[in-house]
């Protein structure tokens, strides 16, 4: 982890989280049977999401967790999941005087049931003393959300999903909740959209989610193994000005743990290209103005030191007058040596005039570090590096500072894959991963023979996990996109992308064994838009050749 020295803003310790439960109650509509949900708006007065709808719930009480007596439970349903269970059931007969309750018969309760009980007394023994057991074996775990780091109220909810019981009405408190609506989560969505349905993040993604299931039995078939489809804590940063919120599978989300650990919303998202951003004290990085379908947002150059220690460049990129000007300013001029990943036209033109900018403004020439470029690259892709890098060599800057010693070492780790003379760095101090082309955010990076290889990408895959593995690496900085967090899981989930991917490029070659690379990219890349299949057939070789090479008598 990232030394807190180098954090960017001082440690702030999140408001402690709250437990409550909220339920789902689904239907499906009549005439089209298509999934509508029960949500209702919450009081202009509420202390948490006023005005907003949402679905009910509400705090865990003591006596729910004392109620499990008089509660059905699945076999596999915890005890924890069993309490959560009756505080939804409970919470949605308080607030919509909806019961998921039946009767010894089992039959579910009616009118008449509800009627008998009264909102505001103790909810399980009423329901006790008229002869009714809680449904809770008919609620099931939806989701698990931790609110934002940022708010003043903090709360721990499972989101629930059960059956509205057929013959019941709901009927809102008129105090907390107001107007139950059934909807579908598109047409929540859209209303959302239009100002006209407001909702908090939490309910926003939930809905987004729900909207790609059918009906109620598609739902409740999905969360049978009695485990969430997903868990979430979001984090916040500025887009456009504006606070705007993540999930952990969302691209900013690495970037916000990173430079934001505590739930700070200060963190601007907006990609430029004018000027450098901050991502630790000695980490800053500047995109390079040169965005497309191959870069992304643009190429990203770094700078690793601080003003006692000097700097590190990390990919120059193209040769861009203005671009290397702003890189050598933010760098206060005192560049130490310049680092190129590999030898793409993105990435390693800049080195030569980044380096006669040092000299020029009378300081010593930096050296130009790297790999030199194999015989296969392209020509565009020639590189030559001052000195050649070593595969674990390490650079290192360090200065005293009052009475203590100041580094930041960069460890070199060889990756071909991408290219043949790929290599990534390691910050060995703050745990971070720089990994050029090799690892992306948003995309997969091109393995274009005979200069890429397939078979190569993937063992430097698993030499860079095991390099994370050894060094506590949680943070992937790629030369295109945000920052990544949980590198190993980043890894691991890449690997089996290109693993699966490259199932299908078999099954391709076994279902058209005389099919051209035209048919294979149609059959292998279905799920990519044909603009791209251009592009993609470049990484399809490379799979056709690491597979031929698996092939019995290749060895």
């Amino acid at each position: 982890m990232p030394r807190i020295s180098q954090q960017l803003h001082p440690h702030r310790e999140p408001v402690p989280t709250r437990l409550a439960a909220t339920v789902l109650l689904l239907r499906d509509a009549e005439g089209d049977g298509a999934l509508e949900v029960l949500m209702t708006r919450r009081s202009p007065n509420a202390s948490f999401a006023p005005g907003a709808y949402v679905f009910p719930g509400g705090g865990i009480d003591a006596l729910d967790a004392q109620s499990h007596q008089v509660a059905d439970r699945r076999p596999a349903q915890s005890d924890l999941h069993l309490t959560q269970a009756i505080a939804a059931i409970r919470e949605s007969f308080e607030e919509l005087g909806v019961l998921l309750a039946r009767h010894a018969d089992g039959r579910m309760a009616d009118a008449a049931d509800i009627a008998a009980l009264d909102r505001g007394a103790p909810f399980a023994a009423q329901c006790e003393a008229r002869g009714l057991r809680l449904a809770a074996d008919s609620v099931y775990l939806l989701a698990y959300w931790t609110a934002d780091r940022d708010l003043p109220r903090r709360f721990e909810v499972p989101f629930l999903a059960a059956r509205m019981p057929e013959g019941q009405t709901p009927v809102a408190d008129e105090a907390e909740q107001f107007e139950p609506v059934w909807v579908r989560p598109a047409d929540a969505l859209a209303r959302h959209d239009a100002g006209q349905f407001f909702m908090i993040f939490p309910t926003i993604r939930t809905l987004q989610r729900l909207a790609k299931f059918k009906n109620t039995d598609a739902v409740l078939g999905a969360l049978a193994n009695e485990q969430p489809l997903w868990v979430s804590c979001p984090r916040a940063g500025l887009l456009g000005g504006k606070e705007a919120r993540y999930m952990e599978d969302e691209m900013p989300f690495g970037e916000l743990a990173l430079v934001c650990p505590d739930g700070q919303i200060v963190h601007p998202l907006d990609w430029q290209t004018d000027h450098p951003v901050p991502l630790l004290k000695n980490v800053q990085r500047l995109t390079a103005p040169n965005s497309g379908v191959m870069t992304g947002p643009g190429t990203n150059s770094y700078l690793v030191g601080d003003p006692a220690t000097g700097y590190i460049a990390i990919d120059p990129g193209p040769a861009d007058p203005e671009h290397l000007e702003k890189l050598w300013r933010a760098a206060g001029g005192d560049i130490r040596s310049i680092v190129c990943t590999h030898s793409h036209p993105d990435h390693s033109p800049g080195a030569a005039p980044l380096q006669a900018l040092c000299v020029q403004a009378g300081q010593p020439a930096p050296p130009i570090l790297g790999l030199r470029s194999a015989p296969t690259a392209r020509v565009a892709s020639a590189f030559t590096p001052e000195r050649e890098l070593a595969h674990g060599e390490r650079l290192v800057l360090s200065a005293q500072v009052a009475d203590a010693a100041n580094s930041h070492t960069l460890q070199v780790v060889h990756t071909p894959g991408h290219a043949a003379n790929h290599l990534c760095l390691l910050l060995e101090e703050d745990g971070l991963l720089f990994s050029g082309d090799h690892i992306l955010n948003g995309s997969t990076t091109v393995v274009d023979p005979p200069d890429g290889n397939m078979a190569d990408y993937l063992d430097s895959l698993d030499a860079l996990d095991a390099a994370c593995e050894k060094q506590g690496v949680n943070f992937i900085l790629p030369a295109h996109g945000y920052v990544l967090g949980e590198a190993r899981s980043a890894i691991a989930r890449l690997k089996a992308h290109r693993l699966a991917r490259e199932a299908k490029v078999l099954a391709a070659m076994q279902a058209l064994p005389q099919g051209s690379m035209d048919d294979w990219v149609r059959h292998a890349y279905d799920d990519v838009p044909p603009r791209m299949w251009p592009v993609a057939q470049r990484s399809l070789l490379a799979h056709v050749e690491r597979i031929r090479a698996m092939e019995p008598g290749n060895d």
